[in-house]
């Protein structure tokens, strides 16, 4: 039985980076919906705006992980 903390394949973490990649341009398009007609609950456009910024960072993660720089610590 595997633990969380297993390492995942560059296969799981190409299609958990495809996910979220798809998650970050709908949210892009919903908060630009939400910005053309100002919603009532700007507490929504708040979180959405901040559940973006999460998943930018997690795709950031994924990509260093899939294709780390090898002169970043040289």
């Amino acid at each position: 039985m595997e633990s969380d903390d297993a390492i995942e394949s560059p296969e799981t973490l190409q299609t958990r980076l495809l996910e979220l990649r798809i998650e970050h341009r709908d949210l892009d398009e919903a908060i630009q919906l939400m910005t053309v007609t100002p919603p009532e609950d700007q507490l929504l456009l708040r979180r959405l705006k901040k559940r973006k910024l999460l998943i930018k960072d997690r795709i950031s993660l994924l990509e260093r992980m899939l294709d780390p720089d090898p002169d970043e610590y040289a």
